[in-house]
């Protein structure tokens, strides 16, 4: 190619995460006269492999590393659908498969790699666990199975690693059996050692996983095409219907070796690993000129390695190679958090303590799942390594320490055994996001606000977008967040969790504080807890409180001044000042004769009516006087406040489960409707959903509520921490194969450690993001009663679900209440007779001002 200074050409091969942290570091440089192609041979644009995982159980989730912003970039250009068949290194040439040739001044390999397979009979009738269209494929793969067999489908996972746990907990997700078939001694054999290995092993059988270990398989056995079981080399036959493989991954280096292959004597060729992989230097450069190879494909010192945060660090130097500047890639850090719900794994540094002199400590309980162990230099000081599993929280504090001297000695940090580490404070260049070599040091500039261009942080979410600490596996929030609050109460920022300026205490301060008073009416919290008369914070929070500690009536108690809007009138008000009204219809079931009701109502009052997404009937227009009116008429036939209006539970969304439907397994609707009539009316510091799915097809959605519940073959699952809105999130397993009245009980303990501890306006989801320990804290409190409050927990509930009155019911008998709904108290009219309504579809609905569509009041 002509390499002119004026204009250079990089062309990039990969699509993977490697390739977009290049294009992406390459970006940010911006080096005059650099143009930039990525050709990518997948149809999708680069996306996060560590959170596959979630694409498996979660089909709509995006993946996609980054902002799309990147490639709209002149200078950069992504071609997908692009995989590189030949290099000509002599003409600097690729050509892709579809024909297509691009030239370049100087080419990235960034390839990657593909999982390993099989090579015994049968393996052609195995899925494997790389990409988006092979996880896509398993998860279609587990429903077919379960449609056609009219069962849960058996899917074993041949592979004990990381990615096999994974693969093997997310086909359980879906609704399947799940096993393993690992032919080593112990499962993630590369990451932990025999005890660790063991503890491992009792907390995956704890979660219905069941583990075949010590013996490789030898066949896939079939009959007519279809998976029957796995022989193993003992002569066992392990039966199932589906088979993963994920025993690793293998570089993609064969680019490179056909262009070895057409080389004449004497032409630069690529050095290659004994077991693949293209060497580099410390540069990131190749044995042939121009060309560099970046993350998977790369082989230093011997090896490969699949991880993410080396990955990025090689992306970073060719990056800087590549516009000038300086960089060494140092070695690989293999440090591993197992992303496995309920099991708590992580592996750092020599784990197996092969450095010489190097000691080990260890705290082992085998009957609870538990093994820490640090390894440390001979005197001792020096942290060298470790391995957590049952309880990895020191994780986060010790990995950035890793060899370093620690503050205080070894087996104050083995936390299982009691011990109790220093807060000591991390040195600036101590790494605390390893994915994208973030330090100490940067984290507290950007706090500072030293980062060009950005204002100084004050919260984790603007860290991330200054930093990129986080943003990939996301296991160094917590100590992101910790730096954060350290360094804004160092400049003199005080870290408040007021509520208000009228309330010293955080809302879970007040709730408990209110709850121990046994104080009952808002003045009394006031008088107590508060100053001054309030504000739009604090009151509705106080009235939230007391609901969810009493029942109290929206308006009793002194609450009617201090509720919003919609929770003092029980309506939702519209953009045309009128007002919603949503009866409660339980798991989405009603009667011919209550469908009957809603549609004389509608048509009475002249109401637009809509089924909402959570299978209730809206209906839209109602004038404030009116609600009563309404309200009478529905009650009168059985409904009750549907509280669309409130901070409290709003609907169950149900699938027809086993009532009807050939694919359910439970009776969805029947537990649907139970559990919206135990939490109806529960207030809460923001709105919940729930939803309980018959089978894993998922039809009402349960994953994406708050509480989600799915049935199995074993019981139901339990999911919690879901919701859509502006930031969707999928709900987590919180419990799995359980019954009907552990359900339950589950359920009742979540959401009142929930209302107890969560902060104003903070959905689940977010609670248990900021949450120390985050979903682990969950589950000890909830599942295994680590504060011993299940009881207390069980027994606020009770008193919730025994003092529960309709709101509206209540209303209608008290004639106090019933003259809040006057549109004009002091004028003649009864209502406003300027609002304005358009035809549309058969319904009226509010004008938009400025339309063109013909307009009429709403009297004629």
């Amino acid at each position: 190619m002509n390499t002119s200074s004026e204009q250079r050409h990089i062309l990039v091969i990969g699509g993977g995460p490697a390739a977009h942290r290049f294009a992406d570091a390459m970006a940010s440089r911006e080096p005059a006269g650099t143009t930039l192609t990525v050709l990518c041979e997948e149809a999708h644009r680069p996306y996060d492999r560590v959170a596959l995982s979630k694409a498996l159980t979660e089909p709509g989730v995006d993946l996609t590393l980054g902002d799309a912003e990147l490639w709209e970039q002149e200078h950069l250009t992504l071609e997908t659908g692009a995989k590189a068949v030949f290099l000509d290194s002599a003409a600097r040439l690729v050509r892709t498969a579809d024909g297509r040739e691009f030239g370049y001044d100087e080419l990235v390999l960034a390839t990657g790699s593909n999982a390993a397979t099989l090579p015994i009979p049968g393996a052609e009738l195995t899925h494997v666990y790389r990409t988006l269209e092979d996880v896509r494929g398993i998860a279609q793969q587990v429903k077919s199975l379960a449609g056609s067999l009219g069962r849960a489908p058996v899917v074993a996972t041949i592979g004990g690693g990381l990615l096999g746990l994974e693969a093997a907990a997310g086909v359980q997700a879906l609704g399947a059996q799940a096993l393993i078939i690992d032919g080593g001694g112990w499962l993630m054999g590369t990451q932990l050692d025999q005890g660790a290995g063991q503890a491992l092993g009792r907390l995956v059988a704890q979660k219905n996983l069941r583990v075949h270990g010590g013996v490789f398989p030898q066949q896939i056995l079939s009959e007519d095409g279809q998976v029957t079981g796995v022989l193993m080399a003992d002569d066992r036959v392990i039966a199932a219907d589906m088979v993963i493989v994920s025993i690793g991954v293998r570089p993609r280096d064969e680019l490179a070796r056909v262009h070895n292959e057409a080389q004449p004597e004497g032409g630069a060729l690529f050095g290659l690993g004994p077991r693949g992989g293209i060497v580099i230097d410390q540069s990131c450069a190749t044995e042939v000129p121009h060309v560099w190879a970046i993350g998977e494909v790369a082989n230093y010192g011997g090896l490969c390695v699949g991880l993410v945060a080396p990955a990025n660090a090689m992306a970073e130097v060719a990056a800087a190679r590549l516009s000038g500047g300086e960089g060494e890639f140092t070695g690989f850090d293999t440090a591993t958090k197992l992303k496995l719900s309920g099991v708590d794994v992580a592996s750092f540094g020599d784990a197996f303590a092969r450095a010489e002199g190097a000691l080990e400590v260890i705290y082992a309980d085998a009957a609870r799942g538990l093994y820490q162990k640090l390894v440390v230099s001979e005197d001792a000081t020096r942290l060298l390594g470790g391995i957590f599993v049952g309880d990895a929280s020191p994780y986060q504090a010790l990995r950035p320490l890793l060899g370093r001297e620690l503050p205080a000695e070894p087996g104050a940090y083995l936390s299982a055994a009691g011990g109790q580490a220093p807060d000591t404070e991390l040195p600036d260049d101590a790494v605390v996001c390893s994915c994208n070599n973030v330090d100490a040091g940067t984290i507290r500039g950007a706090v500072g606000g030293a980062c060009a261009g950005c204002g100084p942080a004050a919260t984790v979410a603007g860290l991330k977008s200054c930093t990129r600490a986080g943003t990939q596996c996301g296991s160094c929030v917590p100590m992101l967040k910790k730096l954060m609050e350290a360094e804004l109460a160092k400049n003199g920022v005080e870290v408040s969790t007021a509520l208000c300026e009228h309330f010293s205490l955080s809302r879970p301060q007040l709730f408990d504080a209110v709850r121990l008073a046994g104080l009952r009416t808002y003045p009394q919290i006031m008088e107590r807890f508060g100053t001054g008369s309030g504000c739009d914070i604090c009151k509705p929070t106080i009235a939230s409180i007391l609901a969810s500690q009493t029942n109290v009536h929206p308006m009793d108690a002194g609450l009617a001044g201090a509720q919003d809007t919609n929770d003092r009138v029980m309506a939702n008000m519209q953009k045309d000042g009128t007002y919603s009204v949503v009866p409660r219809i339980p798991g989405g079931e009603i009667t011919p004769e209550k469908l009957g009701v809603i549609a004389r109502v509608a048509q009475k009052y002249g109401l637009y009516t809509k089924l909402t997404g959570g299978l209730r009937i809206d209906m839209f227009g109602a004038r404030l006087e009116q609600l009563p009116e309404i309200w009478r008429e529905l009650v009168d036939a059985g409904f009750e406040s549907g509280q669309a209006y409130g901070k409290s539970l709003r609907n169950v969304k149900t699938c027809v489960g086993s009532t009807w439907c050939r694919y359910g397994m439970l009776d969805s609707v029947g537990m649907g409707i139970d559990l919206e009539l135990r939490y109806r009316g529960l207030r809460a510091p923001h709105k919940f959903k729930m939803g309980v799915s018959g089978c894993a097809r998922e039809c009402a959605e349960a994953r994406a509520k708050d509480v989600g519940v799915i049935a199995t073959a074993e019981g139901w699952n339990l999911y919690v921490g879901g919701n859509g809105g502006a930031n969707p999130a999928h709900g987590q397993l919180l419990a799995g194969g359980v019954d009907d009245w552990t359900l339950v009980q589950y359920i009742d303990r979540f959401l009142m450690y929930y209302i107890r501890s969560a902060e104003r306006l903070q959905r689940t989801a977010h609670w248990i993001q900021e949450l120390p320990g985050g979903m682990d804290t969950v589950r000890e409190v909830v599942v295994e009663d680590s504060l011993g409050l299940g009881a207390e927990l069980e027994e606020a509930m009770e008193h919730h679900i025994s003092s529960y009155r309709d709101e509206w019911a209540a209303t209608l008998a008290d004639p106090q209440k019933l003259k809040r709904f006057r549109s004009f108290v002091n004028a003649p009219q009864a209502h406003d007779t300027e609002l304005e309504y358009a035809s549309e579809r058969g319904q009226r609905r509010p004008v938009d001002l400025g339309a063109s569509i013909p307009v009429r009041s709403a009297a004629s």
